[in-house]
């Protein structure tokens, strides 16, 4: 039994966000990104510092601060990133860090916090023919509702996820759900998500996805009617009819244009769905997750009578395909002019091999999205308006853990990264529930000056990694991943 006598280890408030956690002596907050140590609050993950060498190419390879020699830093040699800065929450305060870094002789300040988002998602491509669920279609973690199915893209079903509605629209379980999902798919984890009446998907950014069970590894060179237009010449003389099924465009090489202009003759064939243009078909088949997103698994129910008149005739061979080349068959017309499946010919084998030699291998691609037109600019300027009018001028750069930003037009800063630039566990939680982003802003001195930014706190990079900041002075190394564009951020 426990001393009843012995006293309660004392705690401390964290102020880092607004949950405002008791936390006792060698334990951590609810977010597990700060601790008590010591009667000190820390920040447990150490600020990360990228270092561009010379002798490594301009590439930005970890900054090791134990091999520092204690010479003096420009921002041309080293970024600060925001990944274990801290946060400027409740705002009134400067940022955590705001450095001075001198670029090809001039004077810039990049100022580093780790900004809470609770307007924030990911938007995701996921390349696959399959057919994972209708446009709309609610997505789920773990039951709950997180996004939606958006519209599809060119080989690719698209989701949307995240947002202010479902972080802190819905039920406490739903916004977990979401934010853990969210965090997990930032930090390039795998996630595994259902969608209402579709499929099941594992998804994690830069990795191919798994559509119920099943592991992508193609994504299709183009949709039917593409396909027919690159590799007609392949298959001029050595097969009678090419029919390149899919669940969008469908393509018949002799109607195709592709094919008029070589000369193809008609063969009478018919093709159940909607026709567009010569050798162009919509709606052949529903959806689902058979030939070419299709859910059909033999591609002769696509297949209407064939007209004798117009070609069709005994002995009249035909390859069916898919837009990946995953797919194949080699069919021979009967004296009933019914298509009937043979062995493929060795001479078409090279042009199913063509197809899928020029698809590019399936991946999920992960996009953070979060609005910072709010109240985090505080931390960086006393005019906050200026900050985002600087930003919309391209005054001001912004980038995420390093990796640049696309920056949405329009009103408030609303920007997006490719977390496969950042580098490992970039992202972070705070229980409210809401993502924790590392920012920058870098901006030319003089600019911030005008910006009404907190510069009697600007600080060099040598006196950081000398002196730390609010949460300690430690710096780690980290590995950025190959062509994460590093060092297009530490050149900023």
């Amino acid at each position: 039994m426990p001393d009843a006598m012995q006293p309660k280890p004392e705690k401390i408030r964290c102020d880092a966000c607004p949950v405002m956690c008791y936390i006792a002596d060698g334990k951590s907050g609810a977010c597990d990104r700060y601790a008590n140590e010591g009667g000190e609050i820390i920040r447990v993950d150490p600020l990360t510092v990228l270092d561009r060498t010379v002798t490594a190419g301009g590439e930005v390879v970890p900054f090791i601060k134990e091999d520092w020699d204690g010479r003096i830093m420009n921002g041309d040699e080293v970024f600060v990133t925001a990944i274990g800065a801290g946060t400027t929450y409740p705002d009134y305060k400067p940022a955590p860090f705001i450095v001075s870094r001198e670029v090809d002789s001039a004077d810039f300040v990049t100022v580093v916090s780790e900004a809470i988002f609770s307007y924030c998602g990911v938007k995701v491509k996921i390349d696959t023919d399959r057919h994972i669920g209708h446009e709309t279609a609610t997505v789920r973690a773990n039951g709950e509702a997180i996004g939606h199915v958006s519209t599809g893209e060119y080989g690719s079903q698209m989701l949307s996820l995240g947002g202010v509605n479902h972080l802190t629209g819905g039920s406490k379980a739903e916004g977990l759900a979401t934010c853990n999902a969210l965090m997990n798919l930032c930090n390039k984890e795998a996630v595994e998500l259902t969608i209402d009446g579709g499929s099941s998907v594992v998804i994690q950014a830069g990795r191919g996805p798994v559509v119920d069970g099943q592991p992508e590894e193609l994504m299709r060179v183009g949709c039917g009617s593409a396909t027919i237009g690159m590799f007609a010449s392949q298959w001029k003389g050595l097969v009678d009819e090419v029919v390149v099924v899919d669940d969008h465009i469908t393509g018949v090489v002799s109607e195709h244009q592709a094919g008029k202009v070589l000369d193809w003759p008609d063969t009478g064939i018919r093709i159940k769905g909607r026709k567009s243009t010569p050798g162009r078909y919509f709606q052949v088949a529903e959806p689902g997750l058979g030939w070419g997103g299709t859910d059909i698994d033999d591609p002769r129910v696509i297949l209407d009578k064939w007209n004798p008149k117009k070609g069709a005739r005994p002995g009249l061979t035909m390859l069916m395909v898919s837009t990946t080349g995953e797919q194949s068959g080699y069919y021979v017309l009967n004296d009933d002019l019914v298509a009937q499946p043979m062995p493929l010919p060795e001479q078409l084998e090279s042009t199913v091999e063509l197809i899928a030699e020029n698809c590019e291998p399936a991946r999920c691609t992960v996009l953070f999205m979060g609005g910072a037109g709010g109240s985090l600019r505080a931390g960086v300027t006393k005019n906050p308006v200026k900050l985002t009018r600087s930003v919309q001028a391209f005054k001001t750069q912004v980038t995420v853990g390093g990796a640049p930003t696309y920056v949405w037009p329009g009103g408030g800063i609303t920007i997006m990264v490719d977390v496969t630039k950042t580098p490992d566990n970039s992202f972070g939680y705070v229980p409210t529930p809401a993502i924790v982003a590392p920012l920058e802003f870098t901006v030319a001195r003089e600019d911030y000056r005008l910006l009404g930014g907190h510069d009697g706190v600007v600080r060099s990079v040598t006196d950081i990694l000398e002196n730390g900041g609010e949460y300690g002075d430690g710096s780690r190394a980290v590995a950025p991943p190959a062509g994460s564009g590093f060092a297009v951020a530490a050149d900023a």
